[in-house]
């Protein structure tokens, strides 16, 4: 290679060479991972969590020491009235009323949901109508109109539209005011049971009902054998706090003299003048139900998830599959 040559070589631009490359040096290997002793690592205490709660349990105790010691809530009074047979009577009216109108406002919402989601017009838009008046009117404002409903009707008649007559009653006898409670409680009831269950219905999946179909099932038998089980699991837990607030709309009916439990403990203070006391025997009560249906709550719930439990952990142990070996073996079978 003669002068010219290695001139131009040397002016040639060389790649950039780190100073590992240039001097040869291998560069240094961090702190092993494996080689940290953890044995002594512990999670730091928690300071501010600790102090929260001391904070909230020391208002938590002054407020109920405050609360028993008031003389002005008038404890020894509650504990005289709390199983008196008039608060008894008037406690078993208010659990009966609930059972009947939750079980006519369930039964009654399941026909209004598949009504919605039948398709047809005609039911669509009756079963659309009814949720639209009772969901946007005041229960209490329903429970005083079904009473006075012989004001406007002042007789029931069954027969044909514009022809005769089959039979005829008295407004008053027939709405009374548990008749009027039951109807009043169980229609606005079933309004928000059948937008709950409609829910339920559309959260399963359309292919279920598709291979029910496709199995021979009719519709009705595929909705009670596969659909309503799947739904379940999104029904319950609104229709509990459905159920919960209808122990406490049942308070409701003392407008209509219905003697339930609030309709008892105010015909006590109205004798004894102890109003305080005797509301709290009724809070007591309430807060004594609510906890026992949120419990049964709990464990419903637990029994219509365990399916979802063991699908979940069974799809978590299959390995998903790996979409590169396709795409491999199409590479490999091309010349």
């Amino acid at each position: 290679m003669g002068p010219r040559e290695q001139h131009d070589q040397g002016a040639r631009p060389q790649p950039w060479r780190g100073p590992s490359q240039v001097s040869g040096a291998v560069p240094s290997p961090g702190p092993d991972p494996a080689a940290r002793d953890v044995s002594r690592a512990h999670r730091p205490f928690p300071v501010g969590r600790v102090v929260l709660w001391v904070v909230v349990l020391l208002v938590a105790i002054n407020a109920v020491v405050v609360v028993a010691r008031n003389e002005n809530f008038g404890w020894p009074v509650v504990a005289h009235w709390f199983f008196d047979p008039t608060v008894m009577q008037g406690l078993g009216v208010t659990l009966w009323l609930t059972a009947v109108a939750m079980l006519i406002g369930v039964a009654l919402g399941l026909v209004l949901a598949v009504m919605r989601l039948s398709g047809d017009r005609l039911a669509t838009g009756l079963a659309g109508l009814f949720i639209w008046f009772f969901r946007g009117t005041p229960l209490l404002v329903q429970l005083i109109f079904w009473y006075n409903l012989s004001t406007l009707f002042p007789t029931i008649s069954i027969g044909i539209p514009f022809g005769p007559t089959f039979a005829s009653w008295d407004t008053n006898d027939l709405i009374t005011p548990i008749t009027a409670a039951i109807v009043g409680l169980a229609l606005n009831e079933a309004a928000y049971m059948a937008e709950i269950i409609r829910g339920g219905l559309l959260s399963v999946d359309k292919g279920q009902a598709e291979t029910a179909a496709a199995f021979g099932m009719t519709k009705g038998r595929a909705l009670r054998r596969i659909i309503i089980p799947q739904a379940m699991r999104s029904i319950v837990p609104p229709t509990g706090n459905q159920l919960i607030s209808m122990i406490k709309a049942t308070s409701l009916v003392s407008v209509i003299a219905m003697a339930d439990l609030l309709y008892s403990v105010q015909s006590i203070y109205n004798r004894t003048f102890e109003i305080v006391p005797m509301l709290l025997v009724a809070v007591v009560w309430y807060l004594l139900i609510t906890s026992v249906l949120n419990v049964g709550q709990g464990y419903i719930e637990r029994y219509y998830a365990r399916g979802v439990g063991r699908s979940a952990a069974r799809r978590a142990a299959v390995p998903e599959p790996s979409t590169a070996a396709p795409s491999l073996a199409i590479a490999e079978t091309r010349p």
